[in-house]
């Protein structure tokens, strides 16, 4: 009766919802439950919730608490130490009669929202047991009072719990894996589980508008969201506001599916652009400003983009007056000024009511979360430039997946200087704020490299996104002080080298977690993070992510690698054929993407980057990669620039060009630098220039450096 009766009682105060029970009937009957922790409620709610009777393995200090005695005789109680090995032992005897037993595999109530650590000792416990693991996940629990995040996140008397019921699944580790290894292999796999139960409960299958309607409900309407260098900070409310005052002029001058042009600067006004044209089913695409006019109109053609927004303010401080020029010739540029003029008072009083009434009007519309959500173009670093198509289900996808490996909340600050156009600086860099409850302060330009370890300063920032270029510039730079609230800095797009890692521990004692992913996996492939880390890797595979390594001639330890997984490109828009859609496929079917990258997984699942497959030679036969030729030269010349490239030899196959920034650098005082390195991983012949062209990005333009030395 009193289980009857707290059912009903939490239902009607929390509006408890159970999802898969048929996984519970389905598991069997030696089943171990593992959960995450949200609150103290947890195990009232799984308790009650949860059918017939089960047993809550709990710490015996927790087993003596005098609030929870009323409530223990509603299951039955196994008491424990889940750090002793008899507590252990004890446990998988238990689970051998056939039970089914609830443990916490955190050991302890989230201080941050996210998963904690993951004791080894619960994969332990279900390898040895033999027990089915049936993975809980409570959501919603976190924002009562009855969590730790005071604080950290807007309590509220009575949100929404939702208990989610996956799929049981098995842990065992191989035969020949024992001891202390076999605990540890155990471990990782039910933090993989855990982890994947984050990620495929999470709700990534909606829209980006209707996950910042959610964000909203989640942190208050007057949370602040967004700011730039107008110092103009704006809330939940008022960004939901602007893009629907701002939607509504675009829908006029624009039709639903069509490509839209964004030519415009990293700032919160961009932002509103974006959500307006979501918000109607229009496609951004996000056009990069820093290559010049024929890139520009080529990115224009093939989207098939007719209309351009744009901002005369923008043009006259980027002084891009003739890219506007030319592309006024080909497409329709309509600017945000003038959009501004002509939203009235009466249209930005049916904004505001639009923005308060959100659920009667958009969540009823049907909008389709895998239809394109984003057009971004690819660097054009080693060619032609091309454009991806991302759908909402792909960009929020790997959001959630990256939420599930890494804890974000309320009170982190972002600062985002990588321009929009880019893949890391659109969605980990402007979308993740937005829908984590983060506050985003978006600065024009990542070059300014006194200036942004000031905004870093100045914005109490505890979290950036960039690439190694500008981590090594920022580094020299920066005061010691200037990153001194930093909680996160992850470097992609290219390798960290070890001397800028080194210098940021030094220096300014931050650990960066560096991370690796594509255009088209939306961006984060993998991503090194608190819990797992392994330096000089890109850390693990993303939840839910499956991977290939295509065996490649001369290569014994790698293979050129291969992903599918939600956060995976709907397809390219190609040159040859404008504005049609080509989905991903490679050898290994439809959906899977070529990274084109040669890499080495170990058997911790961390990925080690081996090169570009466009970016080894043959020489005389063997496999040479150019990145570990420039890994050499930057060994040998640390404070110089350096870019490997291959050119076609008569003799040999191919040939290995250097080129590098060091003066006066010879093929010779390379060898000597590199003692036990063969003469067939040593360029042929050095080429001393006085800079190396990169992309915004601060990647190397490989087609612009093979130029020089063909002209050379």
């Amino acid at each position: 009766m009193l289980k009857i009766f707290l059912r009903c009682l939490l239902t009607l105060l929390y509006r408890v919802e159970i999802t898969g029970l048929d996984n519970f009937a389905k598991a069997g009957k030696r089943v171990l439950i593992v959960a995450n922790h949200t609150s103290f409620l947890d195990p009232l709610l799984l308790g009650v919730f949860l059918p017939g009777y089960i047993t809550f393995a709990i710490s015996t200090q927790m087993s003596q608490r005098w609030w929870l005695k009323p409530f223990l005789g509603l299951s039955r109680v196994f008491p424990m130490d889940p750090t002793h090995p008899i507590s252990l032992k004890n446990l998988i005897h238990y689970l051998e009669n056939d039970t089914k037993t609830v443990i916490f595999p955190e050991g302890r109530i989230t201080v941050t929202g996210s998963l904690m650590k993951i004791y080894d000792g619960t994969g332990m416990v279900a390898d040895k047991s033999q027990a089915a693991v049936l993975a809980v996940r409570i959501s919603g629990a976190q924002y009562t009072h009855f969590s730790k995040l005071h604080g950290i996140v807007r309590l509220r008397l009575f949100p929404k719990i939702t208990i989610h019921i996956l799929p049981s699944t098995r842990i065992s580790a191989p035969k020949n894996i024992r001891g202390k290894a076999r605990r540890v292999y155990c471990g990782h796999l039910l933090a993989d589980v855990m982890t994947n139960m984050m990620f495929v409960t999470s709700p990534y299958r909606q829209t980006i508008f209707a996950s910042l309607l959610d964000a909203r409900k989640v942190h208050g309407g007057q949370h602040m969201i967004a700011e730039d260098m107008e110092r103009i900070p704006l809330s939940y409310n008022s960004l939901i506001m602007r893009s629907i005052a701002i939607g509504s002029e675009l829908k006029n001058i624009t039709a639903s599916g069509e490509n839209v042009g964004v030519f415009l600067p990293n700032s919160a006004k961009t932002l509103v652009v974006i959500l307006g044209l979501q918000l109607h089913g229009r496609v951004p695409a996000m056009l990069n400003y820093s290559t010049g006019s024929a890139s520009v109109l080529s990115a224009c053609q093939i989207a098939q983009v007719k209309t351009v927004l744009t901002s005369r303010r923008f043009i006259d401080l980027g002084d891009l007056h003739e890219v506007a020029d030319q592309l006024s010739r080909q497409c329709k540029l309509v600017y945000l000024e003038d959009l501004a003029n002509n939203i009235g008072a009466m249209d930005k009083f049916t904004a505001l009511i639009k923005s308060r009434t959100t659920d009667i009007w958009y969540k009823h519309k049907k909008y389709n979360p895998d239809s394109p959500a984003v057009v971004l173009f690819t660097s054009g670093s080693e060619g032609t430039p091309k454009g991806v198509v991302l759908s909402h289900v792909n960009i929020l996808g790997n959001l959630k997946q990256l939420e599930a490996c890494i804890s974000f909340n309320a009170r982190d600050i972002v600062l985002n200087f990588l321009p929009m156009f880019h893949s890391f600086g659109f969605t980990v860099g402007t979308i993740l704020p937005v829908i984590s409850g983060m506050k985003t302060f978006f600065y024009p330009t990542p070059l300014h490299f006194s200036v942004i370890p000031e905004m870093a300063y100045e914005t109490h920032a505890t979290i950036m996104f960039g690439t190694n270029t500008f981590f090594a510039a920022y580094a020299k730079k920066a005061h010691a002080y200037d990153f001194h609230n930093m909680r996160y800095v992850v470097a992609g797009a290219e390798k960290l080298q070890e001397n800028t890692r080194q210098v940021w521990a030094d220096k300014f004692g931050i650990r960066i977690l560096e991370g690796y992913g594509a255009t088209e996996t939306s961006p984060i492939t993998s991503v090194n993070t608190p819990i797992y880390h392994k330096a000089g890797t890109v850390g693990r595979f993303m939840p839910f992510m499956e991977y290939k390594l295509e065996p490649v001639e001369g290569i014994n330890d790698a293979g050129q690698l291969h992903v599918s997984g939600p956060n995976i490109m709907l397809g390219y828009l190609l040159a040859g054929n404008p504005g049609i859609l080509v989905p991903p496929e490679s050898i290994y079917g439809k959906g899977w993407y070529d990274t084109g990258d040669i890499v080495h997984v170990d058997e911790e699942g961390f990925i080690s980057i081996r090169g570009r497959s466009k970016r080894f030679a043959k020489v005389g036969g063997e496999m040479v990669s150019l990145t570990a030729v420039e890994q050499l030269a930057i060994n040998a010349w640390p404070d110089a620039h350096h870019a490997a490239i291959s050119l076609p030899d008569a003799k040999k196959g191919e040939q290995i060009i250097l080129i590098t920034t060091q003066k006066q650098a010879t093929v010779n005082d390379l060898a000597a630098a590199s003692p036990g390195v063969s003469n067939i991983s040593l360029p042929k012949k050095i080429l001393i220039v006085d800079t190396i062209p990169v992309m915004a990005t601060g990647k190397v333009n490989y087609p612009a450096v093979t130029a020089i030395a063909s002209d050379k």
